[in-house]
């Protein structure tokens, strides 16, 4: 072994702390930069992976009036097509009475498989498989019976329970989807004999494609591949609404005319009772027609209930993960750049020791080079190793809102080549520089001590009144600061950096929480929304609503549904509000801007997206087909989903009609689950109701969005806290090595170990101060930077981060100081202070 290597390893072993500190920083930069890399392509491959082995549909296929197997047929067409036909229906089920998605089970069924958590299939027509929920929250045992509502239209009222199920249509254990039954919120999924449900026809179609199977489900490939097979779908079914109908009609009139004949026999024995049957006959007829026409819905595995918001969740990670590690990562290796800087400058006289015995310049530089290697190599490789393996399991883990996954973790090898190489310039660059630096001097030079700066007056030496007001000690203090910028800068980078971090991971969380609380706190100002009825009467409805002891009051609007266009650019599923009274509406929605008469008020990410600014025109086209050019009067802030508001006298002259009150909006009392399922219930059983839904599942909703992250934030703050800690040590450990020999000599002079360590330490506390104010200016950017950058087509963000994210972060930096001082202090009581002023420098 060389003297060279001897030498290095026996600095190694001197300063191990060093050596440690640089492979702690690196790793903690490189583990949080892969392991929230690896944890949304995880959470996607581990969904995919559990619906591809469940043959979740691609497709999904609803009508009204029903599929006959020429439907089917029809379906098969499609290239690649596998086609199965499925009995659904919502019923009203189970002691609560709660929304039911009943599912008709047919044990040769390939596609949807359930997953079963306890029990076993239906094998026997008086058996049923419930959603694990029923077991979970409604407290089903396996053995009980579970009873449908009458009207359920089944061969049987209850049936045994004989399993508890996950489903890969429901992948969200909160989520069951919406109805028009009960309050809105379908609760449980239900699976019996499919004989079971009276149903002379199946009203779902479920469509898989074998050749989908291999890409992942939330990749664009995936994606563009299913709307292709969704348009070649609706194209053979273009036409078929209006067959399917009149097939349905034929049926309906034959039995209508079966009827008829036997009325016309009574006429001749009984023309009273033969006249009132007729009428009954005819209002029958009347009915039935219009119930008859078929009208298909289509959903993809975007549309089921949960997926897209896991989707999205995936999404927002991936988001963070563009912004927050490479930021994490980008203090870290800053900080090993000037550790490594620090490293070479102390080793000044070996460096002109072995250049004066002949070393050439590549044998003293490369010893240097594998020391920052090895530092470099050592802290990627464990970072790596540890975050791609750790985080996404631990994020999963905790992810328990969804159903239990299949776990697939796979190893991010162009992210930990990233992570590799960053860790290498930050290192072995810092020595390059450095050593290529320092090997230009000659032998002499080296060996000497580098020229200590010379003092400069500081700007706060000007200010006259507060500089003669400063202690001796204060004054040294500020000298010093202001004299070491480089320290000076890279401890407020350090100290602003964490703080920021820490801020970030609390708002993010807050301002995802903020979306909805804000919309339907500061701009809705209702609590449910009430659909009606064509013809309803309002009377009715009214009646129920003020028996009820929770309403306060209404208003009555025109709600439909539309897509919009401007400049190129398209958004669907847009709300269009029309109040019946402009004056009642502003009680209940409260805009930037109040909707006069010509009013058009559009919604602020709606805007966004169609690039529309005040004054601008935009083609409105409703689901029922009118098409209307509007003038935006103004824009209006708005969190969740998309909206335009017309007063009445807009929609009147656009639309060439009066706008018919469809909706109703209520301001109600704080109300208890049982209350909201009470009074949606009373308000369907009146007839005059499609179904009621309510802001509270909306924010219930938003809650579990935001309650999805906190894994993701804890681990976040916690290696924010921990990255922190360790530079401010390493930082302090540097600022002392370098000053060495200033410090022995005011302790050879006099001074108490109180007031040594106070001399570095207050400088400490000036530097935490700005970093910490510094920091919080940073934790703002960075969030709404990733904010904007997590927002997704119908939700904006607000930026809010809480008073408790900026205490947090406040006290851990103080924490940090104060633990860095006490280790500092220790430090600096057993300096060797004639050693030290006897060395070089």
């Amino acid at each position: 072994m060389s003297p060279l290597t001897r030498n290095m390893l026996r600095d190694i072993k001197k300063s191990k702390g060093r050596f440690i500190a640089i492979i702690l920083i690196i790793m903690l930069g490189v583990l949080i930069f892969v392991g929230v890399k690896a944890a949304g392509p995880s959470l996607n491959d581990s969904l995919d992976k559990t619906v591809s082995d469940k043959n979740l549909s691609d497709i999904q296929m609803l009508s009204t009036t029903g599929f006959s197997e020429t439907d089917l047929k029809l379906a098969r067409e499609v290239p690649g097509a596998q086609v199965e036909a499925t009995k659904f229906k919502y019923v009203i089920g189970g002691k609560s009475k709660v929304a039911v998605a009943l599912y008709g089970y047919d044990e040769s069924s390939k596609q949807n498989q359930l997953i079963m958590r306890s029990g076993r299939l239906p094998e026997n027509n008086n058996e049923v498989v419930l959603d694990k929920n029923a077991k979970s929250k409604y407290g089903y045992k396996l053995g009980q019976k579970f009873r449908f509502a009458n009207d359920s239209g089944l061969n049987q009222k209850s049936y045994k329970i004989v399993g508890f199920a996950d489903s890969p249509q429901y992948i969200d254990n909160q989520s069951r989807g919406s109805t028009n039954i009960a309050d809105g919120q379908v609760q449980l999924f239900a699976y019996i004999p499919e004989n079971q449900l009276n149903m002379s026809v199946a009203t779902m179609l479920d469509v898989h494609f074998d050749s989908l199977k291999d890409k992942n489900t939330f990749s664009k490939s995936y994606k563009n591949a299913v709307d292709k097979k969704l348009t070649l779908l609706k194209k053979k079914f273009a036409n078929r609404q209006y067959q399917r109908t009149t097939e349905v009609v034929a049926d309906y009139l034959t039995q209508f005319d079966q009827q008829q004949i036997q009325l016309n026999q009574l006429q001749i024995v009984d023309p009273q009772a033969a006249s009132q049957q007729q009428v009954k006959l005819n209002a029958a007829r009347v009915k039935v027609l219009k119930k008859a026409k078929t009208s298909y819905t289509w959903q993809t595995r975007n549309d089921l209930p949960g997926f897209s918001a896991y989707g999205e969740s995936s999404d927002r990670i991936a988001a963070i993960a563009n912004v927050f590690p490479v930021f994490f990562f980008l203090i870290a290796a800053l900080i090993t750049f000037t550790t490594i800087t620090r490293m070479v400058e102390e080793a000044r006289s070996e460096i002109g020791t072995f250049k004066a015995f002949g070393y050439t310049k590549w044998e003293i530089s490369k010893n240097y080079y594998y020391y920052a290697i090895s530092a470099g190599v050592i802290g990627a490789v464990l970072g790596a190793l540890i975050g791609n393996e750790s985080l996404p399991r631990i994020v999963l883990a905790l992810y328990k809102q969804y159903i239990a996954l299949d776990w697939v973790v796979s190893l991010q090898w162009w992210v930990i080549l990233i992570a590799l190489i960053f860790s290498l310039l930050a290192t072995l660059g810092a020595a390059i520089i450095v050593i290529r630096k320092e090997l230009v001097e000659g032998p002499a030079a080296l060996m000497r001590p580098k020229s200590p700066k010379s003092a400069k007056k500081i700007l706060l030496e000007r200010i006259k009144p507060l500089w003669n007001r400063l202690s001796f000690n204060s004054k040294v203090s500020y000298r010093n600061l202001f004299r070491f910028k480089s320290r000076m800068f890279m401890t407020i980078i350090g100290i602003a950096g964490g703080t920021a971090l820490i801020l970030t991971g609390f708002g993010i969380q807050n301002s995802i929480g903020a979306s909805g609380n804000r919309q339907y706190g500061e701009i809705f100002d209702y609590q449910a929304v009430v659909k009606l009825n064509d013809d309803a009467n309002f009377s009715k409805v009214k009646q129920v609503l003020t028996n009820d002891k929770q309403y306060q009051s209404s208003t009555a609007i025109n709600s439909t549904t539309a897509k919009l266009k401007a400049n190129g650019q398209q958004v669907n599923d847009v709300n269009i509000y029309t109040p019946k009274s402009i004056n009642k509406f502003d009680k209940f929605v409260h805009l930037d801007t109040s909707l006069n008469q010509n009013g058009v008020i559009l919604s602020k990410k709606t805007a966004q997206l169609l690039d529309i600014k005040k004054g601008d025109k935009l083609d409105v086209t409703t689901t029922g087909g009118k098409k209307v050019t509007v003038k935006v009067k103004a824009i209006t802030e708005n969190f969740i989903g998309h909206f335009l508001y017309l007063s009445p006298k807009v929609y009147q002259q656009k639309f060439g009609e009066t706008a018919k009150s469809n909706t109703l909006l209520l301001h109600m009392k704080s109300q208890t689950s049982s209350q909201r399922k009470h009074l949606a219930n009373k308000l369907l059983d009146s007839g005059e109701v499609m179904g009621t839904s309510y802001t509270h599942d909306v924010l219930s909703t938003v809650s579990k969005m935001s309650s999805s992250l906190k894994p993701i934030i804890l681990i976040f703050v916690l290696l924010s806290g921990i990255l922190s800690f360790v530079v401010l040590y390493n930082l302090t450990n540097i600022n002392v090595s370098e000053r060495i020999r200033e410090l022995s000599t005011i302790k050879v002079l006099g001074f108490y170990n109180n007031e040594v360590t106070m001399y570095i330490v207050r400088e400490n506390i000036i530097l935490t101060i700005f970093g910490i104010i510094v920091g919080y200016g940073v934790g703002n950017l960075l969030t709404a930077y990733i904010l904007n950058q997590a927002a997704t087509e119908l939700v904006i963000f607000p930026l809010t981060i809480s008073w408790f994210g900026y205490l947090v972060a406040t006290l851990l930096m103080i924490i940090f100081t104060a633990i860095v001082m006490l280790v500092t202090h220790k430090k600096l009581q057993h300096i060797d202070m004639i050693g030290a002023l006897k060395s070089n420098e």
